[in-house]
């Protein structure tokens, strides 16, 4: 009887549980369901001309960028991954946790501060000509920075560390036995890790790469300043500048098609991770001592990555900031400051209470509906924030138009703009796009929770919702932490969204550096570009830590 009463006390639990769930999903796909009606019943199909001019060009152009960035970012995350796992050499100890800071660096930040360092006017070809006597630019040759390549340099100097930190993770869990047993057939530690160790670190290399080419999409910033006409500019260029959001929503709905095979790719790549676990994994890794000149390449190959991608940059903004700080430092500042402050804490923990409904509604109720469900709702971080923006705005402004145009009719009154243009949207579009973060760490942090704690708490009369205030928080306060700070310092960074979103005179830290780098200011952005870098400091940390921590090491 009693054992009745409790499944039906936790199926009305689960019902309540999996109606929140339901609703996080449905918000999450109104944003795309927007898009798909408007790309196929524009108000000015323009699709055709779009056809024969500029869509090309934007493919190509994607395509390209996704591919050298991929390429780029692969190269240096691998082969840093694979020398600090598998050798001892000068340095390794701090290249171990270096090697993720520039993660903490934006793209376009780091975009304008090598295009400061190396256009014309710059300091290197300031020098170079007068070390050679150049008069003109026709008497020498420089690489020019504002281009596809130079994008492409950019993007991948900043997103690399997500290869580095994946495939650093699998190969930390590789048996160690594999390694050794490739070792006393005859092959040396280049022959191992090509037949052994990377083809095992394929499946997290690719998840590792998938997160570059979605980022790489996603970039506005960085193609924007170096005049790259990608899908995502497109889009701005259509929406903002020809008027038309029937054919940006038709170029953002092409877009998806590139998030849905990246999402493929990640799928197939996790599932196949799984079968790479071995049993031997706390057994202590060996590591290879270099000497020479193997360790000198060794400790070139990781400190060109740390000095290209946050060094100089760190150093070229705290020039700035330090040479102006009198006029940087003003209450117009700390206005964009506390601006941006308050709202990416507020987006932080909005995205964790929903992180955390997911999560737990998916523990309480399990059944494939709500495994569907809440996989939806975390599908908005694979979503460009070009697109997000679009498919947030459609049906907000029909919305207000249809709640004005009712009042007006019927009271004769006005209502505005009521979510349009407010911090509502722009919280709901941060809510959307970072859900997966929160999601995913609260799911993580529940999951080392054994249900029998659950079954304990029932039994002493606790029903879902006290079950989890008086035993869950507490025990996931470390989980729920790391996913407010990480969402924190995403919503920091994050420019599209707020560039397109912001409610009229609402500016924060990332659109000053964003309008005042792209005037050839940098140095009065300066100071907030290097804010937001600092506190992009923080994830970066506790990655850091979370990964050390997994192995132990033993130096031959």
């Amino acid at each position: 009887m009693a054992f009745l009463s409790y499944s039906r006390q936790r199926s009305i639990n689960g019902q309540g549980w999996l109606l929140s769930a339901s609703v996080a999903a449905i918000m999450v796909a109104l944003p795309l369901l927007s898009i798909f009606w408007l790309a196929l019943f524009p108000t000015d199909n323009i699709w055709p001309h779009l056809l024969s001019t500029v869509l090309p060009n934007y493919v190509i152009t994607t395509l390209t960028l996704m591919l050298g960035v991929g390429v780029l970012a692969g190269s240096i995350g691998i082969v840093s991954a694979w020398l600090i796992s598998t050798y001892h050499f000068p340095g390794r100890r701090v290249f171990e946790w270096a090697l993720l800071l520039p993660m903490a660096v934006p793209a376009y930040v780091i975009a304008y501060v090598y295009t400061d360092l190396l256009e014309y006017s710059g300091p290197l070809q300031a020098w170079l000509r007068e070390l050679f006597s150049w008069k003109t630019p026709r008497d020498y040759w420089f690489p020019p920075i504002r281009s596809l390549g130079g994008a492409i340099w950019m993007l991948g100097l900043v997103l690399y560390p997500y290869v580095y930190l994946l495939a650093r993770a699998s190969f930390l869990e590789q048996a160690a036995t594999v390694k050794d047993a490739a070792r006393t057939l005859g092959c040396t530690p280049l022959q191992a890790f090509l037949r052994v160790s990377l083809p095992m670190a394929r499946p997290a290399i690719a998840v590792g790469l998938s997160l570059v080419m979605m980022e790489t999409l996603n970039d506005f910033g960085t193609v924007d300043f170096f005049a790259v006409k990608t899908l995502t500019a497109g889009i701005y260029d259509t929406w903002l500048n020809m008027g038309n959001l029937g054919g940006a929503a038709q170029l953002a709905a092409l877009m998806l098609i590139f998030v849905v095979v990246l999402i493929v790719m990640e799928k197939q790549g996790r599932s196949r991770q799984r079968q790479f676990q071995q049993g031997d994994r706390f057994k202590a890794i060996q590591l290879h001592r270099l000497r020479g000149f193997r360790a000198a390449l060794a400790w070139i190959s990781c400190a060109v990555p740390v000095l290209a991608g946050f060094i100089v940059p760190l150093l070229d903004l705290a020039r700035y900031a330090w040479r102006h700080a009198e006029q940087s430092w003003s209450p117009d500042f700390l206005r964009l400051a506390w601006n941006s402050l308050a709202l990416a804490l507020a987006a932080a923990v909005l995205c964790t209470v929903l992180g955390l409904l997911l999560a737990y509604a998916k523990r309480l109720y399990r059944s494939r509906l709500l495994s569907s469900m809440t996989q939806a709702a975390t599908l908005g971080y694979a979503m460009p924030s070009a697109v997000l923006a679009i498919g947030i705005i459609i049906p907000f402004a029909a919305f207000d138009n249809t709640l004005d145009g009712w009042l007006r009719n019927s009271l004769g009154i006005s209502s505005g703009l009521l979510l349009s243009g407010t911090l509502f949207t722009l919280l709901f579009a941060y809510s959307v796009r970072f859900l997966a973060i929160s999601a995913g760490s609260v799911e993580s942090s529940l999951g080392k929770v054994t249900p029998s704690m659950d079954m304990a708490c029932r039994s002493m009369g606790y029903n879902a919702s006290q079950t989890l205030v008086k035993v869950h928080l507490p025990l996931i306060r470390g989980g729920l932490l790391t996913a407010v700070l990480v969402v924190f310092v995403d919503c920091m960074k994050e420019l599209p969204t707020t560039l397109v979103l912001r409610p009229f005179n609402f500016d924060t830290l990332a659109i000053h550096v964003y309008q005042y780098a792209s005037d050839e200011r940098l140095p009065e952005a300066s100071l907030a570009a290097l804010l937001i870098v600092l506190v992009g400091i923080i994830p970066v940390i506790l990655l850091s830590r979370t990964i050390t921590a997994t192995r132990r090491y033993r130096i031959q």
